[in-house]
């Protein structure tokens, strides 16, 4: 067999004021043929993975191009079009080959391309022919669209907000794949749109039960070879931006239809209760002041570069310089200029400096004041499960008493090794405020004595009731109450 990989991705908040190009994706992730590490980033596990299994059977594994921009805005349309078509000549030069398995986000918007996944697979399904295997796996927080499901075979979803299981869809797909190459099953995909949108954190309930009982599905019925949730992108006005249930079956169309509808509307039922209860800033800080036991966590859930905002919001920050905390870390506020500034001056150096909330309104007041240049770092990046993140060169930085850390490479704050990488041991501070929705619970739920999920200012759309979307339905939950139909709430 002979079968070709590659992976290209990001995720577009099509309200954020911060576009991408392809410098983007190299600050991120850029990995030509037979550069790409063996460890696997968020997209790239197919890639990975793919070595083992085809090392394994014996199969020559092709590989093409894998690149990721950390979310942000509009993705510019030379940028897309050029990795896009540097990974088709990867594949036009490979054939023939048996299956295409690829890694892709599934919520890129690029300009002139709403459906940027939806484009690429129709482009490998018409070079390959109709009888090779098209396979990826995408990140939920994305748009299912007619387009793909038309181009390709078969979609395998991460499960789990915070994504630790990547690698284990990864091994899904390629167990799948190996499968229907070898005769074995015959995939098919039932989709049923739940004419919703929320917010679906599996780190509590409900979302966690409704996971467990997606496995439990699958461990059970045999014809039964994927379910995935396809959480929807709120922040991603597109036309079929909403959330979609999928199961992938072994040639049992009406099963995959039937049980997708069920457990649709078992999801929608629950609808507004997944989302973490969150507080404002005044009553975070105070909170947090009050505790006997440390570190207290501060989520600044909708300051999420993983969201797409430019992650340089102060409105927790002003708060708490208001407040008068000590022995308390920030991690991060994205100011490259100010970096620039804190490198040029050098470690142990106190200057005047201006820094945070130039990207958009809804962010606070830039911060200033008299700060000292604690620490600097070329290059720096945490830990994210098995993988890195880079978060470029940063600047330590203390002022009244905090300490605050200041990145070049914007990105949501994954793990405690953000802070020690600035040679802050977490474990030893008070209050540590990060900027993430929940990929930070896996590993910050470890150290942390209490979390404080804290909705400060605006940055990002997070009401869709209230989001003025201009592609996005209208017809969806919360916009309307009742789609279905269904009369009464069963919630």
């Amino acid at each position: 067999m002979r079968i070709f990989t590659a992976a290209l991705a990001t995720e577009t908040n099509t309200f954020s004021p911060i576009c991408v190009d392809r410098k983007a994706f190299e600050a991120s992730l850029y990995a030509p043929p037979g550069t790409h590490p063996e460890t696997p980033t968020l997209c790239s596990a197919p890639i990975t993975v793919g070595r083992r299994v085809c090392r394994e059977k014996g199969w020559t594994l092709i590989e093409g191009t894998a690149a990721w921009a950390d979310p942000a805005g509009l993705v510019n349309r030379q940028a897309y079009e050029s990795l896009r078509d540097e990974v088709l000549g990867q594949l036009e030069a490979a054939l023939p080959v048996d299956a295409v398995v690829l890694g892709l986000h599934g919520a890129m918007v690029a300009s002139g391309y709403e459906d940027t996944e939806g484009d690429i697979l129709s482009r490998i399904r018409a070079l390959v022919g109709p009888d090779v295997l098209i396979a990826a796996e995408l990140d939920p927080h994305s748009h299912l669209t007619a387009r793909r499901l038309e181009a390709a075979n078969v979609f395998v979803y991460f499960k789990e907000f915070p994504h630790t299981d990547f690698v284990d869809r990864a091994e899904d797909l390629w167990r799948i794949a190996v499968d229907t190459l070898e005769g074995q099953v015959r995939p098919v995909m039932s989709v049923f749109d739940c004419r919703m949108i929320d917010v679906y954190p599996t780190s509590r309930d409900p979302m966690r039960s409704f996971v467990d009982l997606l496995m439990e599905i699958e461990r059970q019925d045999p014809d039964i070879l994927s379910i995935s949730v396809v959480h929807g992108f709120m922040a991603g006005d597109v036309p079929e931006m909403g959330t979609k249930m999928l199961v992938v079956t072994n040639d049992r169309r009406e099963k995959g239809d039937a049980l997708a509808r069920r457990l649709g509307l078992e999801l929608f039922s629950k609808r507004g209760t997944f989302i973490m209860p969150q507080v404002d800033e005044r009553t975070a800080v105070k909170q947090a002041l009050q505790a006997t036991a440390w570190p207290v966590v501060i989520a600044d859930v909708w300051d999420n570069p993983g969201g797409g905002t430019a992650g340089d919001a102060t409105v927790l920050l002003a708060e708490l310089l208001a407040a008068g905390a000590t022995e308390t870390a920030i991690g991060t506020i994205w100011d490259p200029m100010a970096v620039k500034i804190c490198m040029a001056a050098g470690e142990g150096a106190e200057i005047p400096l201006r820094f945070g909330a130039k990207s958009a309104p809804g962010t606070g007041n830039p911060i200033d004041g008299h700060v000292k240049v604690v620490k600097l770092v070329e290059n720096a990046e945490m830990r994210f499960g098995e993988s890195y993140a880079p978060f470029g060169d940063s600047a330590l930085i203390t002022m009244n008493g905090i300490e605050i850390i200041l990145n070049s490479t914007r990105a949501q704050s994954f793990d405690p090794s953000l802070f020690s990488a600035m040679g802050i041991d977490p474990r030893t501070r008070k209050i540590l405020v990060i900027k993430s929705t929940n990929h930070f619970y896996a590993s910050f739920s470890r150290i942390a004595s209490e979390i404080i999920y804290c909705s400060a200012g605006t940055p990002y759309p997070n009401n869709p009731a209230r989001t003025p979307y201009r592609r996005a339905p209208k017809t969806i939950w919360p916009m309307v109450e009742d789609p279905h139909g269904l009369g009464t709430r069963t919630a």
